[in-house]
């Protein structure tokens, strides 16, 4: 099951695996609260920072977002056969864990925020997991 919370939430045992995604792992912040922080899943600092300072809007921040989780990796260029394509191994990585076990997106906005970038990452992880079904 692929689940989302914040980083400062409870830890609770049905968590499972618990994946910091977020560019920023936080000052401060124990590593105990997560299992793994992946910086990748997170969106980059450019696009973190315009819609923090309401340089841009959600809806705008969503489209972006989506588009940087796809975008080709610089490395592709050198390499014909095999394209990276920004992170779709790692959203399918994520997916194929969620299935085996409990799975928890963090970040580190509160808890009930409602624009935050991890409904987003869950959604194209489990648009990834309907792809391959």
């Amino acid at each position: 099951m692929l689940q989302t919370k914040s980083v400062h939430s409870p830890i609770e045992p049905g968590d499972g695996l618990r994946i910091l995604a977020t560019r920023y792992r936080g000052r401060g912040l124990p590593t105990a609260r997560y299992d793994v922080w992946m910086a990748n899943l997170g969106p980059s600092e450019s696009l973190l920072k315009s819609v923090l300072a309401d340089k841009i809007t959600w809806k705008e921040f969503s489209q972006r977002y989506r588009e940087e989780m796809f975008a080709p990796a610089a490395t592709d260029a050198d390499n014909v056969t095999i394209k990276n394509h920004g992170q779709k191994f790692t959203l399918r990585l994520v997916a194929k864990l969620a299935e085996k076990q409990n799975v928890t997106l963090l970040c580190h906005c509160a808890e009930d925020a409602k624009e935050c970038h991890r409904f987003l990452l869950q959604a194209l992880i489990q648009r990834e997991v309907g792809a391959k079904a």
